[in-house]
């Protein structure tokens, strides 16, 4: 007898199978009994008369709890109205791992004990197509640039040069080398390796050290960040425009089941085509304050303005050339306006704010170099990145897309936290 997994079932219509899973759903009609069976490749519904089969049998599926696993034979049979577009007619049923009072039944429960049971509540449908969501962004994200071909550059998460400030990050004692941080981008790694290939990303964990509650913070989240060589600004937007528009398209096509399930109102996401609106920096800073917020100029934009400016429009939004002040060291210095930089933030539509952060880097080693002393770093920790500007600095680009925001906005789920299997925030570090 074939072990079948539930998707393979179209193969085997009128053939007896075995399918194991776990128990969903139970459901007694007389003498009728209604198991709902899931394998992570979808869900099954089986038939048991107690008429067709022995009464070991039945006293076992009487005896069936809430994600008992199970392991259950019978013949295949095509149903559209039956979830998956088949069922089983069940003649046999093994319990392989019992499951006594499951802890998450089917009423509320808050979300502080659902997160203090992370490890049993994945197995819900929601969190199961949020799971499935996730793993298409993230294949559609590899294949966007694999197609493209850029060079995946897999860059260390101990550094001991930073990014940002200091202050936003985990830091540990390296042997005897002093500190060393845990990396919140890879971004000045990538710079490099576009020096040797042209067209390069990053795409894995980063952490942030910065005590935020909010909905769209993570301690630890993924981040995917390309660099291209001889992309300006305007490139880099461009390029953002695309990579989201085909995400997104990708999620649309082959995820209508999950978006589906996490009613999730498809509309906003079908009007994700570029060209994408662009705003100056300033100009946004005039509608804001125009739309009622206290803004002034040379503040950055906090979560309530981002979401206030994205309202306006009806897909994603630039923002571009920000203040200096409030941006990193690395980014270019507008020659129209030295008071900005060459960057952008991209904000998503329907509240869910910055997904994207990108600039132009600086490329100018004596500017680059002003710059670091300037936000009161140590030049000799960045000696191998002002290199790059030494022997053939070159016009780059890039941009870091934060993964977890992305699929909550794709979603439609409230809080970035169940956008990953196990979140990271400053009040949970368990399971």
């Amino acid at each position: 007898m074939p072990n079948v997994r539930i998707n393979e079932l179209d193969r085997h219509v009128g053939q007896p199978v075995t399918v194991r899973g776990w128990v969903a759903t139970t459901r007694f009609s007389g003498k009728i009994a209604f198991v709902v069976l899931r394998d992570g490749s979808g869900y099954l519904q089986t038939v048991f008369s107690k008429r067709e089969v022995s009464e070991a049998t039945w006293l076992r599926v009487s005896a069936l709890t809430q994600e008992a696993s199970i392991a259950v034979t019978g013949d295949v049979r095509a149903d559209a109205r039956a979830p998956g577009g088949h069922e089983l007619t069940a003649s046999e049923v093994e319990i392989l791992g019992a499951s006594p009072e499951f802890p998450i039944s089917p009423k509320e429960h808050g979300s502080a004990f659902l997160f203090e049971h992370r490890h049993l509540w994945l197995r819900s449908r929601r969190q199961v197509a949020i799971a499935k969501v996730r793993n298409e962004v993230v294949q559609g994200i590899r294949d966007f640039f694999y197609d493209r071909d850029f060079v995946l550059v897999d860059t260390p998460i101990l550094t001991g040069s930073i990014g940002e400030e200091a202050g936003n990050l985990f830091s540990t004692d390296y042997f005897d080398l002093g500190k060393a941080y845990l990396a919140q981008t890879g971004q000045l790694y990538v710079e490099a390796a576009a020096a040797a290939l042209g067209k390069v990303y990053c795409f894995g964990p980063t952490f942030r050290a910065e005590k935020s509650k909010t909905r769209r913070h993570l301690t630890e989240f993924w981040m995917v960040e390309p660099e291209v060589a001889w992309n300006d600004s305007d490139a880099n937007m461009t390029l953002q425009e695309e990579f989201i528009s085909a995400v997104v398209a990708r999620v649309l096509d082959r995820r209508k089941e999950e978006l589906k399930e996490l009613e999730r109102d498809t509309a906003p996401l079908e009007r994700v085509v570029g060209p994408f609106p662009r705003i100056s920096y300033t100009d946004a800073v005039a509608k804001l304050q125009g739309l009622g917020s206290d803004i002034t100029w040379g503040k950055d934009l906090g979560g309530e303005d981002e979401t206030l400016l994205a309202k306006e429009y009806d897909r994603p939004v630039f923002v571009f050339n920000y203040p200096k002040e409030v941006k990193a060291f690395y980014m270019k210095e507008n020659p129209a306006d030295p008071r900005t930089v060459l960057n952008n933030d991209c904000l998503a539509p329907e509240g869910y704010g910055e997904i994207i952060g990108g600039s132009q880097r600086e490329d100018d080693h004596d500017r680059l170099h002003a710059r670091i002393l300037a936000q009161g770093l140590d030049p000799e920790a960045y000696r191998w990145y002002l290199d790059l500007r030494k022997y053939g600095t070159f016009v780059h680009s890039g941009f870091g897309l934060g993964l977890e925001r992305t699929i909550a906005w794709i979603s439609g789920i409230p809080h970035i936290r169940e956008a990953i299997a196990f979140p990271r925030q400053i009040h949970r570090l368990y399971p």
